[in-house]
């Protein structure tokens, strides 16, 4: 099978494909090394580890670089965090999957919350963006695919008591325009996300954290896709926070004690 194949087939209700998010080549190859099936990026890691903020702030050229070398280092495949995709009108996103196709991405994130408005975006012209995209790719002859996230329960938006029903209209009507995954972030609770689950066709997708289900369990309730966003980059950034607070605080090196990879299984990872 293509690497396009190999990531649709690995969307499965009874075995959850379980992404640790990767923020660049060295993430992306250490997950790989431990049993990853696929490497999903994360906008906030990668934005971080290029020195901009996550709210499409990042330059563009300096990303699809990042997305090139990190497919250039792994054998699985990759889908890319494209946030709202760069461009709220349908045209801005076809082009912005273009080119993430091009960096040799399978998949990619498209996300209805507009960063600079900090709303989220109607839901027709979600639906007109799914459409254009997946239209262009039929077009290029590519199967990429397209994960169409709605941000109400990460951002809190509307009335609590509706908001599920919400997020379930939303994915629904994205599942119709085209979309084959349905992602929301920001549920944990157990029958929220059963109750999604159910609710659409395409496989489900939860951003898992502390207060998650485990993935045994999210797989009992019908979840076919585990990320864990930027908890990978952020549990790295604390890591070496600790090391430079207890270096340049009591001036020792307990931090070099802790688990970690020896300089010749680094290394391995891109002798290739």
């Amino acid at each position: 099978m293509s690497l396009a194949d190999t990531f649709f087939s690995l969307h499965r209700r009874d075995r959850p494909l379980v992404l640790c998010n990767a923020w660049d080549a060295y993430s992306a190859c250490v997950f790989e090394s431990e049993g990853g099936e696929a490497i999903a990026t994360s906008s906030a890691g990668v934005a971080n580890a290029l020195g901009y903020g996550d709210g499409e702030d990042v330059d563009l050229g300096e990303l699809f670089a990042s997305l090139r070398r990190i497919v250039r280092v792994v054998r699985v495949p990759v889908s890319a965090d494209l946030e709202a995709g760069f461009g709220i009108d349908a045209e801005g996103a076809v082009r912005t999957v273009e080119r993430a196709i091009d960096a040799g991405a399978v998949g990619a994130n498209l996300e209805d919350y507009d960063p600079r408005a900090g709303d989220t975006i109607p839901i027709e012209a979600h639906c007109e963006r799914i459409r254009a995209v997946k239209a262009r790719c039929a077009a290029l002859g590519v199967r990429f695919f397209l994960n169409a996230r709605t941000d109400l329960m990460l951002h809190d938006i509307g009335d609590e008591a509706t908001r599920v029903d919400c997020t379930i209209e939303r994915l629904r009507a994205y599942v119709a325009a085209g979309a084959d995954g349905a992602f929301a972030p920001g549920v944990s609770d157990a029958a929220e996300i059963e109750r999604i689950a159910a609710a659409v066709s395409a496989p489900f997708n939860v951003l898992a954290g502390p207060a998650s289900p485990p993935v045994a369990e999210l797989a009992r309730l019908g979840v076919a896709r585990v990320s864990l966003g930027s908890w990978p980059a952020r549990v790295a950034l604390g890591a070496a926070r600790a090391a430079a607070r207890e270096l340049f605080g009591r001036g020792t090196y307990g931090f070099a004690s802790a688990p970690t990879m020896t300089y010749a299984e680094s290394n391995a990872l891109f002798a290739r």
